[in-house]
């Protein structure tokens, strides 16, 4: 059964450090995860999680921080807005473009990672997680051209990128993997009453005009399209 609290970030319970990242993931992850990264290294590459577990309190700090202009929003194409010329609903949609609500981000359930090739970075090379680096060009491109191959395999253990395209909302996020066994159990437990009282307790900078909007938000920015996870193999 999983709780309210587990789906929303508030506990850690249900995740456990990765022994050779600073990061946390699901203890269900860490398998299909070890064999991911196998398969990467068979390949050449060096699969390593820049980001596993957030907790709600460091995504509501990330959050607030945006909204009130003490960290950069971007656009769609990832240059920096200037939100003080947006309305506070303006100022919502533009964060959530590359920023979860907090109680609402995937990461709070230890099954999605964020991933990028070691081996790739040249001394002193600063990771961003752009759309940049994983195009033609980009130092990560070779990884995402293995990956692109490895996730449509069969046989592969249960790994789908949820924002692998622009629906409308979330930004393109070529390196935010997700382990779908486990999400899509987390995922039907995030309802959108569930959400809107974990945000009405919050000290959530933008309440209001999140508020106001909360169905749309759900719909655009929140719900991953079923049919977007692998398929369920029956044989």
């Amino acid at each position: 059964m999983i709780s309210t609290q587990q789906v929303a970030g508030q506990i850690d319970s249900h995740v456990t450090l990765l022994a050779d990242a600073d990061q946390f993931v699901h203890r269900q992850l860490l398998q299909p995860l070890a064999a991911m990264r196998r398969a990467a290294r068979d390949a050449g590459f060096d699969l390593c999680v820049a980001s596993g577990f957030r907790s709600f309190e460091r995504q509501l700090h990330i959050w607030n921080a945006k909204a009130q202009g003490r960290r950069p929003v971007l656009d769609a194409a990832g240059r920096p807005l200037d939100i003080r010329e947006l309305d506070d609903a303006g100022r919502v949609f533009a964060i959530l473009r590359w920023s979860a609500l907090p109680g609402a981000s995937r990461h709070h359930w230890g099954s999605d990672i964020d991933v990028y090739d070691a081996a790739a970075m040249a001394p002193g090379y600063q990771l961003q997680l752009s759309l940049q680096e994983t195009l033609p060009g980009g130092p990560f491109a070779p990884l995402h051209a293995w990956l692109d191959a490895f996730l449509a395999r069969r046989a592969q253990p249960g790994f789908f990128r949820p924002y692998g395209i622009d629906r409308g909302g979330v930004a393109r996020e070529p390196w935010h993997l997700s382990f779908a066994p486990l999400a899509r159990q987390f995922q039907q437990a995030l309802g959108l009453q569930q959400l809107s009282a974990v945000l009405e307790a919050a000290d959530l900078a933008l309440k209001p005009a999140v508020l106001a909007n909360i169905e749309e938000i759900y719909q655009r920015f929140v719900h991953v399209p079923w049919e977007a996870y692998p398929a369920i193999d029956d044989d």
